[in-house]
């Protein structure tokens, strides 16, 4: 696979990916990991992979996700990839994807969401009760505040909603896979339009790496 950019991951045939999908791990992906998926082959050297991604947006709508992660397993296999690896957590859809994953026969990365992998399953679970009003970002959302957050949910139209949709929040946790400090800042900012305390944890890749390592071995 050549290193494309993760923007266009959604759009990319897997046919443009690589020559020869013989042997080879394909990983279908959340548009939201493409750029840390990407960072991982690179800092590992895993050539044997490929990367497809759904479009991010589909976490607006997550009854669609196992379907759509179906249609990828069955092209990837219809290209012939040797083993295919799903790059999502439940993600809201309430155990349906897992019961796709088996009924096709792949994985996927375990947990309830990416904000518990990133952390750490371990780590997440045990925090317990103590983050329950807290609202979470990543450097794709702190990236992405604007368009999936402050737009998404119709804050630059009706402002006075703000107040509502976050009554029951007291602090923005960011997760930081990297040491950004223009992420940081975007993070930060946004806890304040949405009125929140803000925290920063260096995440880093979590439980992410592991995965992907896992599934490329």
């Amino acid at each position: 696979m050549t290193d494309l950019d993760p923007d266009r991951l959604t759009e990319e045939g897997l046919a443009q990916q690589s020559a020869s999908a013989e042997g080879r791990v394909l990983l279908i992906g959340c548009g939201a990991l493409a750029r840390e998926i990407l960072a991982l082959k690179a800092a590992n050297g895993w050539r044997g992979m490929d990367l497809t991604c759904l479009p991010a947006k589909l976490h607006n709508r997550p009854q669609l996700i196992p379907e759509a992660v179906r249609a990828k397993v069955r092209e990837g296999r219809a290209a012939g990839y040797a083993s295919i690896f799903v790059v999502y957590a439940d993600c809201g859809t309430g155990g349906l994807l897992d019961k796709v994953c088996a009924e096709e026969g792949v994985e996927r990365v375990a947990g309830p969401h990416c904000y518990a992998f990133y952390d750490g399953l371990e780590t997440f679970e045990g925090r317990g009760d103590e983050e329950m009003r807290a609202l979470y970002l990543t450097d794709f959302l702190a990236r992405q505040f604007d368009t999936l957050i402050w737009r998404g949910l119709g804050l630059d139209r009706h402002p006075e909603l703000r107040d509502e949709y976050f009554r029951h929040y007291d602090r923005v946790v960011y997760l930081a896979q990297t040491d950004d400090p223009d992420l940081t800042r975007r993070a930060q900012e946004g806890a304040a339009r949405l009125g929140l305390k803000f925290e920063r944890r260096f995440s880093g890749y979590g439980d992410l790496a592991a995965a992907i390592a896992g599934a490329v071995d």
